[in-house]
Formats: C-alpha cells, sequence, structure tokens
C-alpha cells in the first residue's frame, strides 16, 4: 500500500499527545469522522503500549507511529518486526542512525509488514542552528537534512520527516516520488508552542508536504472536528 494520496493532495493527520487514554479516545471521537489519520508518540505507546494503538485503529483511524527509533542496526531491525504486527500505517526513525541502521530496518519492514511506510526523521523541529551547533555539529539545518535526506533514501527510506520550511529541499534533491510528513504546521493565530520552524498548513502544502502534523490547535479547541473541517478545507 502508497500510504501518498493518488492525486498527491496533502492529508491532515492529528498528533495525539495528549497523557490521559479516556481523553484522548474523548476528543477522537468529538474530531469525527473526517479525520483518517492519528500520530501516537512515544509519550502514549510507552505509557499505554500496543493495545492502545489497536484501540485507536478499531475507531476507523490510520495510524503513524512515530517512536523515532535509534539503535544498533539488529534493535531496530527488531523492534521493527515487533511493531509490525501491530494495525500501523507509518513508523519514524532517526536518519541520523546511519545506513546500515535503515538497511536492516527496511529489510525487516520488507519481511513483515510490505505496506508499513518507514520514514526518516532529519532535524527535529524543536531545533535549530544554535542547538546543532551546541552538539559539535557544524552545518546549516538545511546542509543537515539535505544530507540525512540523502541518506535515507539511499538505504531505501521512502519517507522522511523535516520541518515545512524545508519541505522543498528533499523533493528537489530527491524527486516527487518521496513521501514528506511535516510536523511544526499551525493555523493561522495559533500558539507556536514548543516548535521553532512553523507553517501554516496552506503553505505547508504548497511547499510539497504530504502529510502534516497538528496537535494543540485540534485538541485544545472547544470544537475540534470544526477545526479538522477547517484545516481540511485549507488543505482542498
Amino acid at each position: 500500500m502508497n500510504t501518498m494520496n493518488e492525486s498527491k493532495t496533502c492529508e491532515l493527520i492529528l498528533a495525539l499527545d495528549i497523557e490521559e487514554r479516556s481523553v484522548a479516545i474523548d476528543l477522537l471521537k468529538r474530531a469525527g469522522d473526517d479525520l483518517e489519520w492519528v500520530k501516537i508518540g512515544l509519550q502514549m505507546f510507552t505509557k499505554y503500549g500496543p493495545e492502545y494503538v489497536r484501540e485507536i485503529s478499531d475507531l476507523g483511524k490510520k495510524i503513524f507511529l512515530d517512536l523515532k527509533l535509534h539503535d544498533i542496526p539488529n534493535t531496530v531491525a527488531k523492534a521493527v518486526e515487533s511493531v509490525s504486527e501491530l494495525p500501523i500505517h507509518m513508523l519514524t526513525l532517526h536518519a541520523c542512525g546511519g545506513s546500515e541502521m535503515m538497511e536492516w530496518a527496511v529489510k525487516a519492514q520488507k519481511s513483515n509488514k510490505p505496506d508499513l511506510q518507514l520514514l526518516g526523521v532529519t532535524v527535529l523541529t524543536s531545533m535549530d542552528e544554535a542547538g546543532l551547533a551546541a552538539m559539535g555539529i557544524e552545518e546549516t539545518v538545511e546542509n543537515r537534512i539535505s544530507r540525512l535526506a540523502q541518506l535515507a533514501q539511499d538505504s531505501g527510506m521512502t519517507g522522511l520527516v523535516c520541518s515545512p520550511h524545508e519541505v522543498s529541499l528533499p523533493k528537489q534533491q530527491l524527486g516527487q516520488s518521496i513521501t514528506l510528513v511535516t510536523p511544526g504546521v499551525r493555523p493561522v493565530g495559533a500558539d507556536a508552542g514548543d516548535q521553532k520552524r512553523i507553517m501554516t498548513p496552506a503553505k505547508a502544502a504548497d511547499a510539497g508536504s504530504d502529510f502534516i502534523v497538528v496537535g494543540r490547535p485540534i485538541y485544545q479547541a472547544d470544537d475540534p472536528a470544526a477545526i479538522v473541517a477547517s484545516i481540511r478545507s485549507e488543505l482542498s
């Protein structure tokens, strides 16, 4: 299965970064059927485990499991094998884990869940050049993303996670077939939160995003279904 829409329109993913399971389930019900995709991150996965993923899937949602795996190749491959038993459609790995790690992950994915798309995380949206420099990485965010994006594709990865401000870089470098998932998206008027490199949904889609990830503006809204509808309308 190709997770990209055939017409290559931009899809909305809700970042379900909510501490309480019951609150998260209630939110999904209030968000309505127009919300197709849900991102489950490390916080909720480590708290509630695989059954939580199955519960969200049973509500009719497609799952983006955002674990950002990063370990030795064998460990990451075994992790991919393990989560392949779950009803998930996308899974993240840190591209900075290197080519061997990603190659092992791709091999495990193809052997265990051919319809699962692996996404390489390039530079976190909470990170800027000052943050990179503090870790001894003396290159621009753009150069870092370009380097890791090429490494990911060469390792067999078919998708990337990157800020909407850098979306045009991998599209130009790697071609239109690469799937790009972009966090750091905020509707007009929404608070930036802990993201440093943000963009509105329409601008992210125009820049080349295939999926945008939105969290607080939806789950903090009095009427989440209305916000979902507004964002989807902006993307169409």
